[in-house]
């Protein structure tokens, strides 16, 4: 991996996260049921995407969608099984907990990348993993309820589903899973459209629905599609914890939802742990980079 990958890869990842953490804000204040939330949040996506995707490839769009075989097709029914969990996760838990959830899908790529892609993390990606993942135990333990095990299941699930995605973008690096996502899309909004009950949007929801399948859905997933093709699936993954801590915070700022302290020290040990890990990162690259430039001087 070269040096230029590593930090557009990076780059990428880290600009979809800033993107996607008011997400679980914005679910908390749509006035919608699961249900017509994952249409819209299936259908807006959609609409943006083929038409950038339309501009982009014209008439060759049919052609890209078909290209991508069966790497694409089961990449746009992960795609969609994770959307609509995750939607499902964050209307029967607390937003920590689906987010902290999440946060494990770095341990469930870097097995998966290593089991199927003979793709084994470094031992700085092994270590960041293993830190993250007991901050992600302290923060849980604390946080499980009996009652919200259908949203906790449906987080691990969700967790699962970035995980197993993260992999297949990897293995197809050659090509672009962006129509294969936009394809996914559809199928959440086809199935959604199955259990709604009406479709218009009233009042606060004419502004947060548009705004949230925009900003925290549609063009995030481009970015979290495009940058497993240039970086780990396990870094990428590591990226996400960074929405486990900022994702609650937005909900406690504006709505009160108050993380534990639990979550707060422990989401605090996540933020240190994936910027010291980036660095590392991204160091290792430079000197790699300057060692070639002197061997051609």
């Amino acid at each position: 991996m070269s040096y230029s990958d590593q930090k557009k890869g990076m780059l990428i990842a880290f600009t979809a996260i800033i993107f996607i953490t008011p997400d679980a804000l914005l679910i908390r204040l749509a006035n919608l049921n699961s249900w017509n939330l994952i249409f819209y949040r299936g259908f807006i996506p959609f609409i943006v995407v083929f038409i950038g995707l339309l501009i982009i490839y014209k008439t060759k769009l049919l052609n890209e969608i078909i290209n991508n075989g069966v790497y694409g097709f089961f990449y746009a029914c992960v795609f969609t099984v994770t959307n609509i969990v995750f939607v499902i996760s964050i209307e029967n838990t607390n937003v920590a907990n689906t987010l902290i959830m999440v946060a494990l899908a770095p341990m469930l790529s870097a097995i998966i990348s290593y089991i199927f892609l003979k793709e084994e993390p470094d031992q700085k990606t092994w270590i960041a993993i293993i830190i993250t993942t007991l901050s992600v135990l302290y923060i849980f333990y604390d946080s499980l309820d009996a009652g919200d095990f259908l949203g906790n299941f449906l987080g691990l699930i969700t967790a699962s589903g970035l995980a197993i995605g993260a992999n297949i973008i990897r293995a197809a690096k050659k090509n672009s899973l962006v129509p294969s996502a936009m394809i996914g899309k559809l199928f959440v909004a086809l199935i959604a459209l199955l259990f709604v009950d009406q479709l218009e949007l009233k009042d606060g929801d004419v502004v947060i629905i548009p705004l949230m399948c925009i900003m925290c859905v549609a063009i995030p997933f481009v970015l979290v599609t495009l940058a497993p093709r240039y970086i780990t699936a396990a870094e990428v993954n590591l990226f996400f914890l960074l929405e486990t801590i900022l994702g609650p915070l937005w909900v406690w700022f504006v709505i009160k939802e108050q993380p534990s302290f639990e979550t707060i020290v422990g989401g605090s040990v996540i933020v240190i742990t994936i910027a010291i890990h980036s660095i590392l990162a991204l160091k290792k690259n430079i000197n790699y980079l300057i060692a070639l430039l002197l061997t051609k001087v």
